[in-house]
């Protein structure tokens, strides 16, 4: 059976297509691109034309992410976002016990799983300043890529402020007092960090699962590993949400079949 995961989020969709615990195809379009070329809407729902993703034949489709309450894909399971993320982790680390931390455009996520089931989490989607956002503002400000900025980490330089748009006016201040560019980068990973960290101490355990988009910021990984005995990145840490719909769906069908 052939199940295709859909993660709707602010920037970007990802989308994961599953059948015998196989991950057959995968990709991310963005949220504009997917509603104008991949979509249409009707009635508040979004018709998704699968022949133009190129899945013709796909048995179920379940959905989650930021855009679901917004907007509902016909004919799908909707699923909650927590649950989507716990389940692609177990099945992209196939760990057991862990603390997944998923850092979004808009959001991050700090899950506590044991024995496979998720026992305790914190949400924080109310403040710019502890998202991929923020980086991507931060890195505009300094005129460099988020490629540039996600390899710096030694000696930042303190930015303190807890909210993203007072944060720019920190950051031009200490780009007056001409700090070099290397410190202002690290300092802007380090600040985002720290308004994460107190969230992953009180669900701390031995392993961390880092997922989301910015799981390729090495110095957030830098940072991770200096509190973590062990720091994951699955091999598909952007599409996790996606991935994770498509293997809930795979497990309901097992027990199913198993009934």
């Amino acid at each position: 059976m052939k199940i295709l995961g859909i993660d709707i989020g602010s920037r970007a969709v990802k989308i994961a297509l599953l059948e015998n615990d196989k991950l057959l195809k995968t990709d991310i379009i963005s949220t504009m691109k997917f509603y104008r070329d991949y979509s249409r809407t009707r009635e508040g729902e979004v018709m998704v034309d699968l022949e133009a993703l190129g899945l013709n034949a796909v048995d179920q489709v379940i959905s989650t992410g930021y855009g679901r309450n917004n907007i509902q894909v016909a004919g799908a399971k909707v699923i909650n976002e927590l649950k989507a993320h716990v389940y692609g982790a177990l099945y992209q680390t196939r760990l057991q016990n862990f603390t997944l931390l998923d850092i979004g455009g808009q959001d991050f996520k700090v899950i506590k799983v044991e024995n496979s089931i998720m026992t305790d989490m914190i949400l924080n989607d109310k403040c710019a300043a502890s998202s991929g956002r923020y980086l991507e503002n931060m890195a505009a400000i300094l005129e460099i890529s988020l490629d540039d900025l996600k390899q710096k980490y030694e000696n930042p330089v303190q930015l303190n402020t807890t909210c993203a748009v007072f944060g720019e006016s920190e950051l031009i201040g200490q780009i007056a007092l001409g700090h070099s560019l290397d410190r202002l980068a690290a300092g802007i990973n380090h600040s985002l960090y720290k308004r994460i960290k107190p969230q992953i101490q009180k669900l701390k355990s031995r392993t961390i699962v880092l997922t989301g988009g910015v799981a390729q910021n090495e110095a957030i990984i830098h940072y991770l590993k200096e509190d973590f005995d062990e720091v994951v990145i699955p091999q598909e840490p952007q599409l996790n949400g996606a991935i994770g719909c498509g293997y809930l769906g795979l497990i309901k069908e097992r027990k199913m079949g198993n009934a």
